[in-house]
């Protein structure tokens, strides 16, 4: 067996090599476990990336994956892979605090579908990522605990919710990670940070042991360093589960190679939609310029392009926050100071079961979540439900007609993940509206349910990260996917 791997040797790992090198026993899984631990220790205290660390299970899990190897039993190509989970999924015995106060001492009695597909992989878990409380916000600033900084800008955030999963890839404190997108938290802090990140089809991947923020929109997926590594990481974790009554396997019955070995000849006959929605006032020039330059070169690998409408994109965010702030409501009523976790010194005065709800709930929950659940109790109450969440749905049929339509002329829509890089910390904090215009791109998709991938744009040397996103038909991962990897083998000349 070699020395140990060289702290700088991370940066140049993604979870192919990783693979590769440690079949050809360049390293144990354990050394490259124990290397990233100890970047995470000189590197987190800046970036604050990381809730929870695992590191006593992730030796052990290491170690085991060397014995399998010393005994040439078969490896998958995530077995000894070191990954970040956010920490909004369940892990059995591990603390899971959803970024609350509400939950800061539950801990978690089972595993989530994904967490227990990852470990028939034998892949390792370093740890539990920040992220806003509950998935609300674009910034990972809502966080009951800490904020995350964006690893290119230690000044700038690094996006939301999903942010301490971005940054733990894009600072390379994980090979990978997992993310939720309810709104665009894996696409925008993808975007923001310079790493790839995969929204699936709604159902495509079991949400068991997700702690839910709005269950019709809500998905699990993977962040990574390469559109090749992220559809590793998909097919590990998508596919029908007994525990969600929502997941399904693809109309043809699985997810094969082609994630993650394209057939590059039928990816060139497919047609890419541009939305003129989405590249309208509001977008930065340098946003426009470098997701552009990224359009340039896909056109030249011989995929054509063909102009789209999606003329509901405009209501999407109104729409989106009515219903998701309904379904928050009624998700977070459970989390009542009684159940999962309780709130310790609720104060003098305490009476009746009452007041144990009322304080536990004040005292939990942070600003935004609370912003949330009166929005949304408020539109879900008598007089009001017509008028707001039912007219919500409505336009939400329609904006999925949209793409419906879009599809009967294109296999996939290309367009900017964001209308600006990252912003600096405290910039949106007191506008909530501004935040929530953040995601103005990536809303659609989760509204429609249909997939969708960000992707690192070309920029200057030295400017912020900037991606672009293509949005497939449902469960036509393969499609996105594919042209993300050919894309990428231009970009990276592989």
């Amino acid at each position: 067996m070699n020395a140990p791997a060289p702290m700088t040797s991370l940066h140049e790992l993604t979870i192919k090599t990783f693979h590769e090198g440690l079949l050809a026993k360049k390293f144990s899984a354990l050394e490259i476990t124990q290397a990233f631990f100890r970047r995470i220790r000189e590197q987190d205290r800046t970036i604050g990336a990381y809730l929870a660390l695992h590191e006593e299970q992730a030796a052990m899990d290491a170690e085991r994956v060397d014995v399998a190897l010393a005994k040439d039993e078969p490896l998958g190509m995530l077995a000894g892979a070191p990954l970040a989970i956010k920490d909004l999924l369940l892990m059995k015995g591990e603390r899971t605090t959803a970024g609350s106060k509400i939950l800061e001492h539950y801990t978690a009695s089972y595993d989530a579908g994904v967490i227990a597909r990852l470990k028939a992989e034998q892949a390792i878990f370093l740890g539990k990522t920040n992220l806003d409380e509950f998935a609300m916000g674009s910034s990972t600033e809502n966080s009951a605990f800490q904020i995350t900084r964006n690893p290119h800008d230690p000044e700038r955030v690094p996006g939301g919710s999903s942010g301490g999963s971005a940054a733990a890839v894009a600072a390379h404190l994980a090979l990978g990670a997992l993310g939720t997108d309810t709104g665009g938290s894996i696409r925008e802090p993808a975007a923001f940070c310079g790493v790839v990140g995969l929204k699936p089809t709604y159902g495509a991947v079991s949400r068991s042991g997700l702690i839910a923020l709005a269950s019709s929109l809500d998905q699990i997926g993977p962040f990574a360093a390469t559109v090749e590594d992220a559809a590793i990481l998909f097919r590990a974790i998508a596919g029908k589960d007994p525990l969600d009554a929502t997941s399904a396997d693809p109309p043809d019955g699985g997810y094969g190679d082609e994630l993650v070995h394209p057939d590059f000849e039928r990816v060139r006959k497919l047609v890419v939609g541009v939305p003129e929605e989405y590249f309208g006032a509001g977008v930065e020039e340098d946003v426009l310029r470098s997701v552009e330059q990224a359009r340039k070169t896909i056109e030249s690998l011989k995929i054509s392009f063909k102009k789209v409408s999606l003329p509901h994109t405009k209501y999407a965010v109104a729409a989106y926050y009515i219903i998701l702030p309904a379904e928050v409501s009624a998700n977070l009523a459970r989390f009542d100071g009684i159940r999962y976790s309780r709130i310790p010194d609720l104060g003098p005065h305490v009476k009746n079961l009452r007041d144990i709800y009322v304080r536990s709930r004040g005292k939990g929950f942070g600003a935004e979540a609370k912003r949330r659940i009166i929005l949304g109790t408020f539109v879900l109450s008598s007089g009001y439900y017509d008028a707001y969440y039912a007219k919500a749905q409505q336009v939400r049929a329609l904006i999925r007609n949209d793409f419906v339509e879009a599809f009967k002329e294109v296999d996939v829509i290309f367009a900017p993940v964001t209308p600006t890089p990252a912003f600096k910390i405290g910039e949106k904090t007191a506008d909530p509206l501004a935040m929530y215009l953040s995601d103005i791109f990536t809303i659609p998709a989760n509204l429609a349910g249909v997939p969708a991938v960000a992707i690192p744009a070309p920029t200057p040397e030295g400017a912020l990260p900037v991606g672009f996103q293509l949005i497939g038909k449902p469960f036509r991962e393969a499609d996105i996917l594919g042209i993300g990897q050919y894309y990428e083998r231009i970009v990276r000349g592989s």
